[in-house]
């Protein structure tokens, strides 16, 4: 199915570029120490391995804002620094090297303030993104709405866009996260259908792996599915590492993903009574030893051998579980049998040369 996605305009990020019929890129954001360079930079690579587009970094204080120049050095994808109410910290970020900021204007002072950041951030060739949050909305806007809505939401947007667009600052990308997924699609679609600034899609709070799994998938799936996103983060209470998997496993499932190395999809089924070999333990296996692996193929993971080459046989390669016993397929035609302890690796060895 082709998706018909919103035009929005195109914005720069370092070497990449989103917008305007570009591919929707993954971002992710760092749960270290900023101000600890070395550890920032190793999660960092971390998150590249996994296949993370653009990087995100808090920047609390001058010394985080110091470390940036360093981390900006010692990784290789577009690096985000996140600042709130403190302008200089801004103008530190982009001396240090940064290759966008996230800052709502309004937040930071007076408009002599909003104009030495625009100025530089002009200098650098550098965009922001405004993220407006539905737990942060202004007290002013609470009161004319009663509570935070996505009219609100939108509203808030707007404010902070007319605070760039004053200084003819238009390189600009919006966020509107809620933890409520309806509210969040709602507030996306409302923006989306009166602006064309490219959106950086995500349920925020979303919790840990599971629940964020379910929300994140739920939210910016369908945002996407309707045409709406440019990029995207999903937000977990964990490892950031999971929040590039899961993300690209989003995109995998609805044929959005654009990685340029390839990501393999591993299919398996629920299990039932008939079968009779450890399957979860070897689809979760093979989970793990796939996930890094660089290649456009699907792996099928099946129960039994009464549906299992059949049910895989969009699959690349598979295998359909026996009494102590699998049978390896490829496209549907089995070609092998092996014993239960030998699924993996021979899985893995016939993976290897494909």
């Amino acid at each position: 199915m082709e998706i018909n996605r919103k035009k929005t305009r195109v914005v720069t990020i370092g070497d990449r570029r989103i917008g305007g019929g570009n591919p929707v890129l993954i971002q992710s954001m760092t749960n270290t120490d900023t101000r600890d360079a070395q550890a920032t930079v190793a999660q960092i690579k971390r998150l590249e391995l996994a296949g993370c587009d653009i990087v995100r970094v808090a920047v609390p204080d001058m010394a985080a804002a110091k470390a940036i120049g360093e981390i900006k050095r010692g990784i290789s994808i577009p690096l985000v620094a996140d600042i709130h109410f403190n302008h200089t910290l801004a103008l530190e970020a982009i001396r240090g090297g940064v290759d966008k900021l996230r800052i709502n204007p309004g937040n930071i002072g007076d408009k002599n303030k909003v104009r030495e950041v625009v100025a530089a951030a002009k200098d650098a060739g550098i965009p922001i993104r405004i993220g407006v949050n539905a737990g942060s909305l202004e007290k002013e806007l609470l009161l004319k709405y009663g509570r935070p809505t996505p009219a609100a939401m939108v509203e808030s947007a707007e404010k902070h866009i007319a605070y760039l667009e004053e200084f003819n600052f238009e390189d600009i990308v919006v966020s509107m996260k809620a933890s409520d997924v309806r509210f969040t699609i709602d507030a996306y679609s409302l923006f989306s259908k009166k602006h064309d600034y490219p959106l950086h899609l995500g349920i925020t709070e979303a919790g840990v792996l599971r629940t964020s799994s379910v929300k994140s998938g739920i939210g910016i799936g369908y945002m996407l599915l309707s045409g709406i996103g440019d990029t995207i983060r999903v937000s977990i209470t964990g490892d950031p590492v999971d929040e590039v998997y899961v993300a690209k496993d989003i995109l995998k499932s609805i044929d959005m993903y654009a990685g340029d190395e390839g990501m393999v999809e591993v299919v398996s089924c629920p299990t039932c009574g008939r079968t009779e070999i450890d399957l979860i333990g070897i689809a979760e296996e093979m989970n793990a030893r796939l996930r890094d692996v660089k290649k456009n193929i699907k792996v099928a993971v099946m129960g039994c051998v009464v549906n299992g080459p059949g049910e895989g046989r969009e699959a690349d390669i598979g295998v359909a579980g026996g009494k102590g016993k699998g049978v390896l397929f490829k496209k549907g035609e089995v070609f092998k049998t092996v014993s239960e302890d030998e699924i993996i690796d021979a899985l893995m060895a016939e993976i290897e040369e494909m």
